[in-house]
């Protein structure tokens, strides 16, 4: 499993530290849910333990967790998403999609594409349809392809202007390509004069409110 740059957040067997700012929907919004790097035997049964603040938390846990501890994480008061690691398989999620109201993808360096790939596929291949978080090194420069490979929020990396990022959304008006936010490629649209999806809003709206 690769490391997490700069996560948003952290459970142990102290407690838990919660997230912060993130970029949803093209605007940045204070984010509720605490994302999950590591657990041991006794911060699980905390996440488990009704009385505690952990248990209603909203929670973004490590696939292998969640192939682990699907039962027992589904009933928790709190909401479950899941994180895939760059080298994990999206396939593996499938039978879950439905239910997931999150799903993040760790970029564990900046020069490491294949999270763009699990967006995409989650996206079209699987039709997810909920929140698709990029986490990790995400950095001004990924945003506009990240948005276009179906990501509608993004944890940028700590140490980074979050309000610069946002600015990246206007760096380029649009895309040759086909991709997740327009799969009409741009000669296609040229001759059959389709509009281009406005840059001014967010790819896809949650449907799970978060």
């Amino acid at each position: 499993m690769s490391e997490i740059s700069s996560p948003a957040g952290v459970i142990a067997a102290s407690g838990i530290s919660r997230s912060r700012r993130i970029i949803r929907d093209k605007r940045i919004v204070e984010d509720g849910w605490v994302l999950i790097t590591g657990v041991d035997d006794a911060a699980f049964h905390e996440m488990l333990d009704g009385d505690r603040e952990s248990a209603v938390a909203d929670m973004i846990v490590p696939l292998d967790l969640w192939l682990a501890k699907k039962n027992d994480l589904t009933q928790r008061t709190g909401r479950v998403g899941v994180w895939l690691d760059s080298h994990e398989e999206p396939d593996l999620l499938a039978g879950d999609l439905s239910t997931l109201p999150l799903v993040a993808v760790n970029f564990p360096q900046f020069v490491d594409g294949r999270g763009y790939s699990i967006g995409r596929l989650l996206r079209e291949r699987y039709g997810y349809r909920g929140e698709l978080r990029a986490i990790g090194d995400v950095l001004r420069d990924q945003v506009f392809y990240l948005h276009r490979c179906g990501f509608n929020a993004l944890a940028v990396r700590a140490d980074k202007s979050i309000e610069d990022a946002l600015q990246a959304f206007n760096d380029f008006s649009d895309g040759y390509q086909a991709s997740v936010d327009q799969p009409v490629p741009y000669f296609r649209r040229r001759l059959g004069k389709i509009p281009s999806p406005s840059r001014g809003k967010g790819l896809l709206r949650n449907h799970h409110e978060s």
